[in-house]
């Protein structure tokens, strides 16, 4: 006898969002898959770019797509799961493992799912649970999973747009460096647009990803500060030794651990 699709709904929506310590025990599990995922992604295309055997990809595609098809019967709206853009990067990816032929470079746009998991409300608050470290650093951390999933993504977007195009662009570290050489304004200059479409998409990279560049890296080198609001003018982030608000003088009472976890 076939199971009803509210069973099913109730048992995914169970294992992605519920409390229980199973739940918990999958998404770190599912995470650590995601992670070793990227690894995999970024290291053979750097090692093998042009890999004959793909069983490996057919296995993680496979995971991928019961991965999807799960949290989409978990999903209230299947429609605003299917446009959702992080569940448009995963069918990317799925199509480019089962056709590396075709899109195998496209593999890379995985880095996109660190950044949902680690946004994922209920992991976020385990991980505040869990760790004391961790509370004291979230924004810091936040910062450094950002620039990485961004250095990432376009570079990835480099190395498929001009793999075929420059003789410069072989692998994805090459990518990788004219990536970080540009977003640092460094421009060393042995690595070099030669096309129109590259010229225009370094452009890009320039105009917006250097200012987003210079604030994640600015967020992640500025000393941390507490998040207590001041009851008098309001100020919201203070030193985590702060006795009295520095822009009007009241006296704050700041939450403390005491002692190191």
């Amino acid at each position: 006898m076939a199971v009803e699709k509210p069973a099913l709904q109730t048992f995914f929506r169970q294992l992605y969002f519920g409390h229980s310590t199973k739940a918990r025990a999958f998404r770190y599990v599912l995470l650590t898959f995601d992670l070793i995922t990227i690894g995999y992604f970024i290291v053979s295309s750097v090692l093998d770019p042009n890999r004959v055997h793909h069983e490996l990809d057919y296995a993680i595609a496979a995971v991928l797509t019961l991965d999807y098809l799960a949290r989409l019967i978990a999903s209230m709206s299947t429609t605003r799961y299917l446009f959702n853009f992080t569940s448009f990067a995963d069918v990317v990816v799925i199509v480019s493992l089962i056709a590396p032929a075709f899109l195998e470079n496209f593999g890379f746009l995985r880095v996109v799912r660190m950044l949902r998991l680690m946004r994922s409300y209920h992991l976020l608050k385990e991980l505040r649970e869990a760790s004391g470290w961790f509370r004291r650093n979230e924004e810091i951390l936040q910062s450094a999973l950002n620039l990485v999933v961004f250095i990432f993504v376009v570079t990835a977007i480099v190395f498929v747009v001009e793999d075929d195009r420059n003789e410069n662009i072989n692998t994805y570290l090459d990518a990788l460096y004219f990536t970080v050489t540009t977003l640092t304004t460094t421009g060393y200059g042995d690595i070099t647009m030669t096309d129109s479409v590259g010229r225009f998409m370094t452009v890009l990279i320039m105009i917006f990803g250097v200012a987003l560049f210079l604030r994640l890296v600015q967020t992640i080198f500025r000393p941390a500060k507490a998040q207590v609001s001041c009851p008098d003018c309001g100020l919201s982030r203070h030193d985590t030794d702060a006795v009295h608000c520095k822009h009007c003088g009241r006296l704050l009472n700041i939450p403390t651990e005491g002692v190191w976890d």
